[in-house]
């Protein structure tokens, strides 16, 4: 059998539009091919006539940090990573941001690293309103140094700040509005929609 070696870009952004115009966009998590992703899903919401989003972050662990999508910031900080010493490296949004409707965030206990600094900045530039529990809590960079035996070393070097200085670490990000689901509630959430209070109330809030 002859392989051909190719490859293959997993898809970690779905979406679709919704009652009422109200445009729907999950990230499972935050890869290379994720921003573009990303930006297509905007894109054909926009075009579909979008009049709100709910964007839907719960349970992303994370993942790449230069990937966390910009699209959605005004010009300005979105997270800074900071040494032992204090030295900064920031990463930045452009202001070529493409939303022009109101937003909310869906966030939960496994919201984790690179969803926390979304959040995060969404919340701190007030462009959207974070709805369901607060995020885990990982706002340290970590690096492996690999060592003569085949094994390796995992040590933490810097902290994860949001555009207004907040450290999160152990700390996580606080929703706007709290909304709380058991374990129970969540399961039956994944293939009854109606069951889904945190997108209820995320939707909730952008009719009012």
């Amino acid at each position: 059998v002859e392989v051909t070696r190719r490859q293959i870009d997993v898809k970690t952004v779905n979406y679709r539009m919704m009652d009422d115009n109200i445009g729907y966009i999950q990230v499972d998590e935050f890869d290379e091919v994720t921003s573009d992703q990303f930006s297509q899903a905007l894109d054909s919401l926009i075009e579909q006539g979008m009049e709100a989003l709910v964007i839907d972050i719960r349970n992303n662990p994370g993942g790449i940090l230069d990937t966390v999508v910009d699209e959605l910031l005004p010009e300005g900080t979105i997270v800074s990573v900071k040494d032992r010493n204090g030295t900064a490296q920031e990463y930045t949004s452009d202001a070529d941001t493409k939303l022009t409707v109101p937003l909310t965030v869906l966030i939960n206990g496994n919201s984790a690293s690179a969803s926390e600094i979304f959040a995060g900045a969404i919340k701190d530039y007030g462009v959207g309103t974070l709805v369901g529990t607060t995020t885990y809590g990982k706002g340290i960079v970590q690096t492996i140094l690999p060592l003569t035996d085949g094994s390796a070393f995992k040590f933490t070097i810097a902290k994860y700040y949001t555009p207004k200085g907040t450290d999160i670490h152990e700390k996580g990000i606080k929703p706007d509005v709290e909304v709380k689901m058991s374990d129970k509630q969540w399961k039956k959430a994944q293939t009854d929609e109606k069951a889904d209070k945190q997108l209820k109330k995320a939707i909730e809030i952008l009719k009012k």
